[in-house]
């Protein structure tokens, strides 16, 4: 029976020192860079050899499985693909198309200068709308993202995002721009907020009104390149539909590991 006892105190002790201890991309301990906010890309990319799978659940049963490469050093590529109505009753409403996602960090961080990288993605989130040609949200398209970190109460990351989606038949084909901040609360934990201007989702047949696309989220790094999250979208209220007027809310997973 001692035996036993001592065997479950040894267990708790190691889970409690992974989630203690753990390495994802969230808090000051974090190990690897983040690569998204929430719905726009950073300068931030996988290492080579490693590899990130992620998942974004969304409302209207929207689930978005991503799967990205460190391919060489400074290069990364990742494909993508959803559905909606996937969590729920009915046939789920596949998208058409797999998203393609391709990084390209031109400069690394130093002390007086930002990351920069050059990027595409076509993966958009939410419904896809087969007459605008759109998702909900369009995809970034071709962007370029910078980033840069500062140690302040463990760290502060200020990011500023210029996109240009190839989504234009709603008639906006108008240059987008987006700053995003993250805060680290401790070892493990992150804030992170962005302000999307969807100055190429506001005009034409576009689905916001013009008061672009404030998000929240928490992010918690609970295991060796395991993080999971939260977030909060929308909160300006800025989807003409009625039934997008609303705040959402999300959950994001991800896994980050070394396989070669």
């Amino acid at each position: 029976m001692k035996t036993v006892n001592v065997n479950k105190t040894i267990l708790f002790i190691l889970v409690f020192a992974q989630v203690l201890f753990a390495q994802g991309t969230a808090g000051s301990n974090a190990k690897y860079e983040y690569r998204t906010l929430i719905d726009k890309p950073t300068a931030g990319i996988l290492e080579k050899g490693f590899v990130g799978v992620s998942l974004d659940m969304l409302p209207m049963g929207v689930v978005i499985s991503k799967i990205e490469v460190g391919v060489f050093e400074n290069f990364s590529f990742g494909i993508s693909y959803g559905a909606a109505n996937l969590i729920g009753t009915g046939d789920p409403k596949w998208y058409k198309l797999p998203g393609i996602n391709v990084k390209f960090k031109m400069i690394n961080e130093r002390l007086t200068v930002p990351s920069i990288t050059l990027g595409f993605d076509s993966q958009g989130k939410g419904l896809y709308f087969d007459d605008l040609k759109r998702y909900e949200i369009k995809s970034p398209g071709f962007y370029v993202a910078a980033a840069k970190n500062f140690e302040i109460f463990g760290y502060l990351s200020l990011h500023a995002i210029l996109n240009y989606s190839l989504e234009r038949e709603d008639g906006d084909k108008d240059i987008d721009f987006a700053v995003g901040v993250e805060k680290t609360l401790g070892p493990q934990i992150s804030v992170i907020a962005e302000y999307d201007l969807a100055s190429n989702d506001n005009s034409g047949a576009a689905l916001g009104e013009g008061n672009g696309y404030l998000n929240i989220g928490v992010r918690w790094s609970v295991g060796s390149g395991f993080t999971i999250g939260m977030d909060l979208r929308n909160i300006l209220d800025n989807k003409k539909p009625k039934e997008f007027k609303a705040v959402d809310r999300a959950i994001f997973v991800e896994y980050v590991k070394g396989i070669f």
